[in-house]
This record gives C-alpha cells, structure tokens and sequence, in this order.
C-alpha cells in the first residue's frame, strides 16, 4: 500500500496552523506549538530511545515558512530559529491521528518538570 500524500499544505492564522490535506481525503490542522514541540529533529527527539529533549515555552511560535525536501517532506521553519526538523508525509499524518495521545502526554510531562508552554 502507498503512503498518504499531501495534496495541499496551507499556513493559517499568520503562522499558528498548518492545515494539510491528504490524498486518502483525510485533513489534520496542526498548531504551530505542537509542531514545534514534537520535531523530528535530534535537537528535540535526540538519536536514540531515551533521549529525547523535553521542549516547552513555545505557546507563541509560529511557522515562518515551508520549505520542500526532495519530494518526502517538508521542512518547517519556526520563528524561533528551529529549523532542522523535517517532516515526512506520514509523520505529519501520525501527529494529526494521534494528536488526542500526545498533546496530553506532552503537557503531563510540562507539568511534572514544572515548566509551563
């Protein structure tokens, strides 16, 4: 079976959203924090199991742009400087289905350090 492919990539609200439309007619809007927060990069996901980075202060960051990668995915360039992330098709598609799971784990883990978004 094929992987999903984005038919379209939007920014919405000046930065705050990415909207993206897949070819199997599904659409997830991502906010710009949760994005952020949940790279791909090393910087926040680290090289290996147990490494990750736990990111937090970015409730205001927004996407100053996309950028294309080969034809795979999509680099996303934050207001904050971030940029080495690239996000493929399907990472973008698993953090829309599996936002109910992670965004309240993300936010358990804020917590328990004492940091706030």
């Amino acid at each position: 079976m094929n992987e999903p492919w984005p038919e379209e990539l939007r920014l919405a609200d000046g930065g705050s959203d990415l909207h993206v439309r897949f070819d199997t007619g599904e659409q997830v809007a991502l906010a710009a924090e949760y994005l952020r927060v949940e790279s791909p990069s090393a910087e926040v996901k680290g090289h290996g199991p147990g490494q990750e980075q736990l990111v937090w202060g970015k409730r205001n960051v927004k996407i100053a742009r996309l950028e294309p990668v080969g034809t795979y995915a999509v680099r996303i360039v934050f207001d904050d400087g971030h940029a080495t992330g690239l996000y493929t098709w399907p990472y973008l598609l698993k953090l829309g289905r599996e936002h109910c799971t992670l965004w309240p784990a993300y936010l358990g883990k804020l917590k328990a350090a004492g940091f706030s978004r």
